[in-house]
């Protein structure tokens, strides 16, 4: 790192748990970043780790690639979709002179969801859809990235962190999938969306805040992280819960008969 950068980031090498080296992880890191808007604000909040790069994908059409580097935490180069990727690659950029952006065309889906993820470190889902967020966590198994993947209620939302490419040598944590946890998306109109429900509006920056901290805590390698455990917060009355779950013998994904064997079941 030049001089310069090691007073940008001198608050993160003092950390005895980060330091030097763990600034070194962030500055090489590669995140992949779903969703613009919710708790997809992850990757605004990663615009302040140092220099990273970082993409910020969605399943609509117009995505973006911006690459930041920010005067806090760490940069990135971040893919944005659809108008909220344009506004999010706006704020990105505002935050350091050391910014740029570049636009494409691009859908993720089935097609390229793999050879998209193949490409990243690790990923951080903030979907605000079931589709996208079963395509991603299915996707990462097959890519085997870990996963660091968050979803937000009315006035609650859930965050954990998934190694599922991984096997039993890590204490038997990485075998568990997200499909553990929810083996099938809910039926269709059985859970209504944000416009329809409401949502409060500071808690997907709570949980955009926390998905960047576990993101970081991934790539750094410091304390304990969410792998097998579910962080679940509740704003009605301010209580941080976690729990334990366990790899489900039955579940579709890698179960013992799995029945999803491809990305074939998102098309």
């Amino acid at each position: 790192m030049i001089a310069e950068e090691l007073e940008r980031y001198a608050r993160h090498i003092v950390l005895r748990e980060v330091g030097g080296p763990g600034q070194t992880k962030l500055k090489a890191a590669r995140v992949l970043v779903v969703g613009a808007g919710g708790s997809g604000r992850a990757g605004t909040a990663l615009s302040g780790c140092g220099r990273m790069s970082a993409r910020l994908a969605s399943s609509t059409t117009t995505m973006c690639r911006c690459r930041t580097c920010s005067g806090r935490s760490f940069s990135q180069r971040l893919t944005l979709a659809g108008p909220r990727s344009k506004r999010a690659a706006h704020a990105v950029e505002g935050s350091t002179r050391w910014s740029m952006s570049r636009r494409t065309s691009v859908r993720l889906g089935a097609a390229n969801a793999i050879d998209l993820i193949s490409k990243y470190d690790i990923v951080a889902d903030g979907s605000d859809n079931f589709a996208t967020r079963y395509l991603v966590s299915d996707a990462c198994y097959f890519a085997r990235k870990p996963l660091v993947t968050a979803a937000v209620g009315t006035f609650d939302g859930t965050l954990t962190s998934i190694r599922a490419h991984e096997t039993r040598a890590r204490r038997q944590l990485a075998i568990r999938r997200y499909r553990c946890l929810f083996p099938e998306p809910p039926p269709a109109g059985t859970v209504p969306a944000c416009a329809e429900a409401g949502i409060l509006g500071a808690l997907p920056g709570v949980l955009g805040s926390l998905m960047a901290l576990e993101v970081i805590r991934e790539i750094v390698g410091f304390g304990e992280g969410l792998v097998g455990r579910l962080l679940m917060v509740d704003a009605r009355s301010m209580r941080f819960e976690t729990l334990s779950y366990a790899w489900d013998p039955a579940n579709p994904l890698s179960g013992h008969a799995p029945t999803i064997k491809d990305l074939s079941v998102h098309k």
